[in-house]
């Protein structure tokens, strides 16, 4: 099976799901409806961001050199509705707003997802504005070595993006996925700038609004995962964290949280919108006290059964963000032995990984294959 057969089997859980729900009798639910083809599928998490600063055509550029299957672009608005590529919608530790005396009165303080935050956000400039702006390293501390290309990158499109996959693998003679991730949609579409509308514009602008496109769209939320669901055939990922709950459900009172989402039962109701799950590493194999893995949670094996795949996120090469079985060394910023970290996981059978450094997941991938 592939993501290719998203609908299909969206559509099929979504017949489970409601005669589970009338006391029908449903068909049973294959053991592991999954086949696991290897290698397994990098996403180059936000570009090649161990090379070059995060959401920048330069990072997603390198990313799919180094041989990433897809390329990983965060969205949030601009003030007239278009879609830009930054981590988070305050951009004073990813761009060099700050040094723009002309917006400083732009600084401010929001309440985002029910936290407050102060700085600057893409919601209060136009594109043109945006356009000014340079690109600066997120981690200058851990990855001192990028800041070397502070200024030289603008803010990128969406629409720019999907220019660069289609342009790129032309030129390589492959297919580059683009998987977007909505950034805060309840938020944003508190503000009446909803990220759906021009998500789905722009994929099917570029010809990719269909169930055979490489194009996947994440969401830590899941009222917009459902909607979407209804609206396009592209897969989607529910991506989870190991702690917490999603925000939308928190703002409709509804008591669930991520570990709710990953429970058997919750996977099961996930698969009825959803074509992937996508933990962070701690949920997949925990780590002890100590920081060393312990042995893999369930999560993968219900995810599996209840017909999604698996994509793990996020495989860094520092120590810093290393299990201790993995570190090399006592500088927190020199690169471990992420290939031994990766292989761990592959183990568990998962079937994709986000990466910082797309050249080891691609490295790690075919070790793994041989």
């Amino acid at each position: 099976m592939t993501v290719l057969d998203a609908p299909v089997r969206r559509a099929a859980h979504v017949i489970g799901a409601a005669a589970l729900a009338t006391g029908l009798t449903a068909a049973p639910v294959s053991a592991d409806p999954i086949e696991h083809a290897q290698p397994i599928t990098v996403f180059a998490h936000r570009g090649a961001s161990g090379y070059r600063p995060e959401h920048t055509l330069a990072a997603y550029e390198l990313a799919i050199k180094m041989g990433a299957d897809y390329i990983e672009p965060d969205l949030v608005s601009t003030k007239e509705g278009v879609l830009v590529a930054r981590h988070e919608n305050e951009i004073s530790g990813t761009t060099d707003v700050a040094d723009h005396p002309e917006f400083a009165q732009r600084k401010t303080t929001k309440v985002i997802d029910g936290v407050p935050v102060s700085g600057w956000f893409t919601e209060d400039f136009t594109l043109v504005e945006l356009k000014t702006l340079r690109a600066k390293e997120r981690l200058p501390g851990v990855r001192p070595g990028n800041t070397r290309y502070d200024g030289r990158f603008e803010v990128p499109t969406f629409d720019e993006i999907l220019a660069l996959a289609q342009r790129e693998g032309r030129k390589r003679g492959r297919t580059v996925g683009v998987a977007p991730e909505t950034k805060h949609p309840t938020y944003f579409r508190s503000i009446g700038l909803p990220l759906e509308r021009p998500l789905l514009r722009s994929l099917r602008a570029a010809g990719l609004d269909h169930r055979r496109s490489r194009v996947v769209i994440q969401s830590f939320e899941t009222t917009n995962l459902r909607s979407l669901a209804r609206k396009t055939r592209v897969p989607l990922v529910q991506l989870t964290s190991a702690t917490g709950a999603p925000y939308d459900l928190v703002a409709q009172g509804d008591p669930r949280t991520y570990a709710d989402l990953m429970s058997p039962a919750g996977l099961r109701q996930v698969s009825t919108y959803a074509d992937w799950l996508g933990p962070e590493k701690n949920s997949v194999i925990p780590r002890d006290a100590a920081g060393f893995l312990t042995e893999p949670s369930p999560v993968v094996k219900h995810a599996h059964r209840a017909g999604l795949k698996v994509v793990v996120y996020t495989f860094r090469d520092e120590n810093l963000f290393l299990a201790a079985d993995f570190r090399e060394g006592t500088d927190p910023n020199a690169k471990g032995d992420v290939f031994g970290e990766m292989r761990a996981f592959f183990e568990a059978d998962i079937d994709a990984i986000f990466a910082d450094y797309p050249d080891s997941g691609d490295a790690a991938r075919d070790w793994w294959s041989d």
